[in-house]
């Protein structure tokens, strides 16, 4: 993984692919950072920022970025500790302890650091929550300015957003393609909207430009790392938990959708799809033709609250009970994403089914329970 391809001359954060399934060659070329007025000296100081590095998706995008090629000292993470941990992250990267509220904290990263491109994971987002707790979750957008102006005084102009298929509310065709008209249904949703808003003005005005990845359910688990949520609110891991920890049931709620088995379809996808995809985006951000865009991420897949439970039970071969309760307030009977612009124009497809998905989770889950 450490070969450049012959027509790259200069060191690169990002090396290229070894083989034809990843066909994109992904490179940062570091003469590509700023205008041709304004080159900066090719040095081996650039760094790459990921805000909320240390939670679930980010430490899994981490662990893969480092998988490809780059180099561990070239990786800085920004992370309060809310639902992060240290523990996910490899020790050879700087770990800062800190919020994107601190604007001074902001700033002396940009300052001590030649900072080529944001990674920015920091956000609140449990969708319940925001219903309970609204403002809090409207830091998301504070949080995003002041990483914005951060970067546009430290001149950098690279930065991938993650954002959620929360933004289009309660769809009314499926599969959800980037078309689909946007209405947020809780503040969680509203906040990530209002930060994709706000993204785009700050490439208009300013040349930051931006890929927003808007995903779907993420599960499962790579590189001897997992989800350490708590409070834990995805259904794959409840019901592992629930198997692991001696539990005799789990609740589901609604079973008189209008669905095959009467219970709530979602597109599942599993985590290291989503880090490579970051991957990718990555090196779609350095093409100089490119400004900035958005896509989804999902399989394409839709599998049902049953399915689930089910197919949970099949791979721990241990069965539980389950409590069928009314349908929560605001659930969709089907979220099924389409990538269909993703695989197109970041060369990007899911590789992992939903067994795939299950069965790591269950040996993360296995392994923490022990």
């Amino acid at each position: 993984m450490n070969k450049y391809p012959k027509s790259v001359g200069r060191q690169s954060l990002v090396v290229s692919r070894k083989n034809k399934k990843d066909r994109r060659d992904g490179i940062i070329d570091r003469n590509d950072i700023i205008s041709d007025h304004q080159r900066r000296p090719t040095t081996d100081d650039r760094r790459i920022l990921v805000t909320g590095g240390a939670g679930y998706i980010g430490s899994h995008t981490i662990h893969y970025l480092i998988s490809q090629g780059v180099k561990p000292e070239s990786i800085i993470v920004l992370d309060n500790l809310v639902y992060g941990h240290r523990k996910l992250l490899p020790s050879e990267i700087k770990f800062i302890e800190g919020d994107l509220l601190d604007r001074k904290k902001i700033d002396q990263i940009f300052k001590n650091n030649q900072i080529e491109a944001v990674f920015h994971f920091a956000a609140y987002n449990i969708v319940s929550d925001s219903m309970k707790d609204p403002g809090k979750y409207f830091y998301n957008v504070t949080g995003t300015v002041n990483l914005l102006e951060a970067m546009v005084r430290g001149d950098c102009k690279k930065l991938i957003f993650s954002s959620t298929a929360a933004i289009y509310g309660f769809p009314k065709k499926m599969p959800i393609d980037e078309d689909t008209e946007i209405l947020p249904t809780n503040p969680y949703g509203e906040s990530k909207f209002q930060a994709e808003k706000i993204l785009e003005w700050y490439s208009k005005i300013y040349g930051i430009k931006s890929i927003r990845l808007r995903y779907f359910n993420a599960a499962g688990a790579d590189f001897g790392i997992g989800e350490l949520h708590d409070p834990e609110t995805h259904l794959i891991p409840l019901v592992l938990k629930t198997i692991l920890g001696g539990g005799k049931q789990i609740s589901v709620f609604g079973r008189d959708y209008p669905t095959a088995d009467g219970t709530c379809i979602r597109d599942y996808i599993h985590v290291s799809d989503l880090a490579k995809a970051h991957y990718l985006a990555l090196g779609k951000l350095s093409e100089k033709n490119f400004q900035s865009d958005y896509y989804n991420l999902g399989t394409g897949r839709g599998i049902s609250v049953q399915e689930i439970i089910d197919l949970c039970q099949k791979v721990s071969g241990q069965k539980i009970g389950i409590k069928y309760t009314n349908r929560r307030p605001g659930d969709p009977p089907i979220l099924v994403s389409s990538s269909k612009k993703a695989e197109r124009e970041l060369d990007w497809q899911a590789e992992h089914n939903i067994e795939d998905i299950i069965k790591s989770a269950f040996l993360w889950h296995q392994k923490c329970s022990r």
